[in-house]
C-alpha cells in the first residue's frame, strides 16, 4: 500500500514539475518569430552585380506583396493633400526620375527651394535629400508625404498623413493589401515602409554602366567615343573624386559653389551639421541618365549638360567653403570634351517601370 501511495505522489510531483516547466518556457526570453506578413521572400530582386548587398532593414523585408502595394502608393495622387500630383511627378521615367524643372513644385503648387534629385539605386544609399538630413529611406518617404512635397502637412486646413491613411483604409483594394503586407490598417509608418520597399526595386541592374563593369568588362557597352571620355572622366579630369564606384557617386558632400553668390546662399549640408566646412556643401548625385535629368545641381541653376561640365572643368565657382581638394581647374581639347560628354550621355539609363492599376 505504501509503495502504490508513494508511486502516485511521484506521479503527481512529475506532473506538477511539468507544469512548471511549461509555464516557464512560456515566459522565455527568446525573440517572437516574425508575422509570416514581415519575413523576407527569397526573391532575385534587381541588384547591381559585383556591388555590396543591399542593405534591407530588419523590420521592413522585402515581399512581392509589400512591393506592389508601395508601388501603387508611389504613383497614386490621393496620398497627396490635394489629390494634385504623386511621388512620381516628382521622378518621371522621361527626365531621368527627376521633373525636369530647376526646383520642385509641391502639392498646392507649392514652390519648393531644391530640383528633384534622382531615385535610381537610391536603395543602395544611407543619407537622404540633397543636405542627408534623413539616414532611412522609409522616414524620408514619410516626411516627403507630410511636407512640402506632398502637403500632407495637418497645417493650413491641409490634411494630414494619418488623415490621408485613414482614406486610404476606406479603399477596399488598400485595404485588403494593407491586411496582407502588415497585418493591420494603413497608417504613416506602413505607408513609408511599402513605398521605400518599391524603391529599393529601381535598381538599373542591366545598363550599359553596369554591362561595362561587369565580370571583366563588356566594352562593346560604351562606343569608342565614350570609351574614350570614361579614361578622360576617371584618369585626367578625376571625376572619380567624387564620382566613384558602381553607383558614380561618394555619396558624400562638397560644395562646388552652386549658389554661394545668392544674398542669402542655401547653405546646405551645415544645416544639418553645424560644422563649418559642410556650408553650401550637397551630396554628391549619381551620374545616371544625366542627360536626361536637366536642369543641374541642387537649384537647377545650370541649365544643360555642356554647361554642368565646363562649370566642374573650371574648377567650380569660387567661395569661402569651395571644395578645393577635389575640385582642380582642368584644361581639355575639343576632342577630350566631346569624348567626356560622349561618356555621360552613355551613362542613359535603358529601364522600363510600367504605370501599376490602382485600387
Amino acid at each position: 500500500m505504501r509503495l502504490g501511495k508513494l508511486s502516485s505522489i511521484s506521479v503527481l510531483a512529475l506532473l506538477a514539475i511539468g507544469a512548471l516547466l511549461a509555464s516557464l518556457a512560456g515566459c522565455s526570453t527568446a525573440p517572437k518569430q516574425p508575422k509570416k506578413a514581415e519575413v523576407e521572400e527569397k526573391v532575385a530582386w534587381p541588384a547591381i552585380a559585383g556591388y555590396e548587398e543591399m542593405k534591407i532593414p530588419a523590420d521592413n523585408p522585402m515581399t512581392r506583396a509589400k512591393v506592389e502595394l508601395g508601388k501603387q502608393l508611389f504613383y497614386d495622387k490621393r496620398l497627396s493633400g490635394d489629390g494634385s500630383r504623386s511621388c512620381y511627378s516628382c521622378h518621371l521615367k522621361e527626365n531621368g526620375l527627376t521633373d525636369g524643372k530647376p526646383t520642385a513644385i509641391g502639392a498646392y503648387e507649392a514652390k519648393l527651394t531644391r530640383s528633384s534629385p534622382t531615385l535610381w539605386n537610391i536603395g543602395y544609399q544611407s543619407q537622404f535629400y540633397w543636405d542627408g538630413r534623413s539616414g532611412s529611406l522609409e522616414k524620408q518617404a514619410v516626411a516627403a508625404w507630410g511636407g512640402g512635397n506632398m502637403g500632407a502637412t495637418g497645417k493650413d486646413g491641409h490634411p494630414s498623413t494619418d488623415e490621408i491613411g485613414a482614406k486610404l483604409n476606406q479603399i477596399a483594394g488598400y485595404k485588403d493589401q494593407f491586411q496582407k503586407v502588415f497585418g493591420g490598417p494603413a497608417t504613416p509608418d506602413n505607408v513609408g515602409k511599402a513605398i521605400a520597399a518599391f524603391e529599393r526595386t529601381i535598381v538599373p541592374d542591366n545598363s550599359a554602366w553596369v554591362r561595362f563593369n561587369r565580370g571583366n568588362g563588356d566594352v562593346s557597352a560604351f562606343s569608342e567615343e565614350a570609351r574614350r571620355g570614361w579614361t578622360i572622366f576617371s584618369e585626367k579630369a578625376k571625376c572619380t573624386n567624387c564620382h566613384d564606384g558602381l553607383l558614380l557617386t561618394d555619396q558624400q558632400y562638397h560644395n562646388v559653389g552652386i549658389g554661394m553668390d545668392a544674398e542669402k546662399p542655401d547653405v546646405g549640408r551645415f544645416t544639418v551639421t553645424k560644422v563649418d566646412k559642410d556650408t553650401g556643401a550637397f551630396k554628391t548625385p549619381t551620374l545616371l541618365d544625366i542627360s536626361k535629368s536637366a536642369p543641374y545641381f541642387h537649384n537647377g541653376s545650370v541649365a544643360t549638360l555642356e554647361e554642368a561640365t565646363d562649370l566642374m572643368l573650371k574648377g567650380g565657382k569660387k567661395n569661402k567653403y569651395l571644395d578645393t581638394t577635389n575640385l582642380k581647374p582642368m584644361k581639355l581639347t575639343k576632342a577630350e570634351r566631346a569624348d567626356l560628354l560622349a561618356f555621360l550621355r552613355a551613362l542613359d539609363v535603358d529601364y522600363t517601370i510600367a504605370e501599376p492599376t490602382l485600387p
